[in-house]
């Protein structure tokens, strides 16, 4: 079984996890950690959480012109989520606006799951590259991103390998 979300886990882990897709576990492990999905199913309210997120932990960080759940990003090339900056020449000035997009199976998990994505992309307003000071910024403002990161992956897993989704 290839378990690509899992690359880089050490090999027991890896087992753990698979051991408990054969055995039919995993589905209701994660349902049971996390029985029910968040209900911001608008872009409007995504917005305003990832607004609350940015004030709290960033306030002077660049400003976010536009929060959404695209449709359009492909799991398979890993893109959860994406934050962009558009530059635009208005008279004498370069005006730059930036916008983070949410992949739309976001709308229907847990709300742990929504934050670990969010406060992967609201680090990125500071810290371009994935290194240790992204990865810093990213557990203060989600003390847990690790470990929230890793069940992400398992979840992808799950759907990957089941065809089916959790939550909805």
């Amino acid at each position: 079984m290839n378990l690509t979300y899992l690359n880089g886990y050490p090999a027991d882990t890896v087992q753990q996890i698979e051991s408990m897709l054969q055995a039919q576990k995993l589905g209701p492990w994660l349902l049971k950690k996390y029985p029910q999905a968040h209900g911001m199913r608008d872009d409007r309210a995504l917005f305003d959480y990832v607004q609350a997120l940015k004030q709290d932990y960033l306030k002077g960080a660049t400003p976010i012109s536009k929060v959404l759940y695209d449709n359009k990003l492909q799991l398979v090339k890993n893109a959860l989520g994406t934050h962009t900056t558009i530059s635009r020449v208005q008279g004498s000035q370069l005006k730059a606006k930036r916008e983070i997009r949410i992949a739309s199976l976001f709308k229907d998990t847990p709300l742990e799951f929504l934050r670990m994505i969010t406060v992967h992309e609201l680090a990125h307003l500071r810290e371009r590259d994935h290194d240790k000071n992204f990865y810093k910024l990213c557990s203060y403002m989600e003390p847990d991103y690790h470990q929230l990161e890793f069940e992400v992956r398992v979840y992808l897993t799950y759907m990957d390998t089941t065809a089916q989704r959790l939550w909805s």
